[in-house]
């Protein structure tokens, strides 16, 4: 249960305390990380995610959050105080009708009255948020309903977690998709968060392997085939988006992200076939040569049944060739030594440390936007970001989050200037909460992505620079954890084996030296005592080249 503290829900609180085994309840500084931490433990643990929040400012400052694990399909559950019935209308503390806030950014919205039906509610609440299309749903109690009593019958039948049957797309399309497929000369295979959401990784490689298709992953199917995967051609979507004369994108929206779905040369588009595991989120709003929804390890196990490979031969080669020539032009970035760092080095480094298991979290923009370039992960479900909504300030809640469903492994999280000064303080939640995470924060002094797009517009540019030389890491010193300033590339690479990026498990006891909760911010690292908190968190901080060339 992730929470701020709010004396609506202190029920809430005690039944979590109280219950056998005790829920673990983590309480942060503002309840959008508590939130964006629930979202985070859907997304990794495929399990919902559990947020409440106390009624008006509570909820209101949760709804960026919510509104991400909307655009996300991300099962979450928020459950919010309200004021009470008996003094409605009476201007009661708090009192704010939240659910017509909540009902555009959340598969169901409403308020429980009946004190006898508040374990029902709940239940309803991680069922709805289960099923697919998965996403968040909201539930508020009036104060009086859940600091009273009453008897009531428990909810029967599977747990939340297990409850959602999986539903066959429709045979006849899967067939026509199929032909499509077999048919098709310059096909590409795209596959989405829902692939990894809807337990259907496995099922995805076996098609793309068995069909040699090129693979685009997007989003949590990051990892579906692994870094240096032969069949994997993001690093040449360009070419592969432009001349493909199929593509099949399973799992993810024909949003921004992918042309809208406008694939393929102009005057000879691709053909499109968007598969999901909803009919409700299939695109309407471009040409489909086919579609389906349903299970997406059914299709893809149905797909491979009746398709054949008939690609042109020598399609898969060029882009592999595209790909191969994209990594040798990375090159020299990835190991440069010009000053200011070009964050592209910082990674040079980064990606020597990683393991095939690590949790890499973005939340950033100019920063962030090389790692997505860079950052390819060996499994799936290990990268974070956040996603289509684009809202900054989800790094710590997924940090914590990601920490906890992954005790043993590494956990870095890259964040951009700009971002942190929209979650940094609960860098605070993550040292009382003994949570060790390793926090890359790259310091340009800019909001990068609006800089320069402004000045190319106008002609210059205004409310897109921060102050110059800001020490993040030293903020995350004075809220207990460790932080180092990396001012050249030379540092990048002893600072990150110096926070060890392999994070102690929470709970057991290291030698003083090995237990780090780290924040690197571009510029410096160091790994400074937590007094009696027993844990580091390393801040590496590093000023960076700037988006307008200048030394920040």
């Amino acid at each position: 249960m992730f929470t701020l503290s709010g004396g609506h829900v202190f029920p809430l609180y005690d039944g979590a305390v109280k219950a056998d085994p005790p829920l673990r309840l983590v309480d942060v500084r503002h309840e959008q990380t508590a939130v964006f931490a629930a979202e985070a433990t859907a997304r990794l643990t495929r399990a919902p995610g559990l947020a409440v929040v106390t009624a008006g400012p509570g909820v209101t400052n949760s709804v960026s959050a919510v509104t991400s694990a909307w655009f996300n399909g991300a099962p979450v559950v928020v459950l919010g105080g309200r004021a009470p019935d008996y003094l409605w209308g009476q201007g009661a503390l708090q009192e704010m009708d939240h659910v017509p806030l909540l009902a555009a950014v959340t598969k169901r919205a409403w308020t429980e009255h009946d004190k006898s039906r508040v374990a029902a509610s709940v239940d309803e609440a991680f069922r709805i948020a289960l099923t697919p299309h998965r996403g968040p749903v909201f539930c508020d109690f009036p104060l009086e309903a859940i600091y009273d009593q009453a008897e009531a019958e428990l909810p029967a039948g599977e747990p939340p977690a297990t409850a959602s049957q999986a539903r066959s797309a429709d045979p006849g399309e899967i067939a026509g998709i199929a032909k499509l497929l077999t048919a098709a000369r310059r096909p590409v295979l795209v596959l989405g968060s829902d692939v990894w959401l809807g337990r259907a990784e496995v099922a995805a490689r076996r098609a793309a392997e068995a069909l040699r298709l090129p693979v685009i992953a997007n989003g949590q199917a990051r990892g579906v085939l692994p870094h240096g995967h032969e069949l994997l051609v993001t690093r040449a979507r360009s070419l592969a988006f432009g001349e493909a004369d199929l593509v099949i994108v399973a799992g993810a929206p024909l949003d921004f992200r992918l042309r809208y779905g406008s694939f393929g040369p102009k005057d000879q588009p691709a053909k499109v076939v968007h598969v999901a595991d909803s009919p409700d989120v299939l695109a309407g709003h471009c040409p489909l040569a086919g579609s389906a929804a349903g299970d997406l390890g059914l299709f893809f196990a149905a797909l491979v049944a009746q398709a054949r490979q008939g690609a042109d031969p020598d399609w898969l080669p060029r882009l592999q060739s595209a790909v191969q020539a994209a990594l040798a032009a990375d090159a020299p970035l990835l190991a440069s030594d010009a000053e200011p760092v070009h964050p592209v080095r910082v990674y040079g480094e980064l990606l020597k440390a990683l393991d095939d298991d690590a949790v890499v979290i973005g939340d950033g923009g100019d920063f962030v936007s090389f790692a997505g370039r860079h950052v390819e992960p060996s499994k799936p479900g290990r990268w974070l970001d956040p996603g289509p909504f684009g809202c900054l300030g989800t790094g710590l809640g997924y940090a914590a989050a990601a920490r906890l469903a992954h005790s043993s492994a590494q956990v870095v999280l890259l964040l951009g200037d700009g971002a942190a000064g929209l979650s940094l303080m609960d860098a605070d939640t993550l040292v009382r909460h003994n949570l060790p995470v390793a926090i890359i924060c790259g310091n340009n002094g800019a909001w990068g992505l609006e800089k320069q797009p402004m000045r190319a517009v106008y002609g210059y540019d205004v409310a897109a620079d921060l102050r110059p030389g800001t020490r993040y890491d030293e903020v995350v010193r004075a809220l207990g954890g460790a932080g180092e300033l990396v001012t050249a590339p030379a540092q990048i690479g002893p600072a990150l084996r110096r926070v060890r990026l392999r994070c102690p498990v929470p709970g057991q006891r290291h030698h003083r030296r090995r237990r780090y909760l780290s924040a690197l911010h571009h510029g410096r690292l160091a790994s400074l005592p937590a007094g009696r908190l027993g844990v580091y968190l390393g801040a590496i901080c590093a000023p960076m080249y700037a988006p307008n060339g200048a030394s920040r």
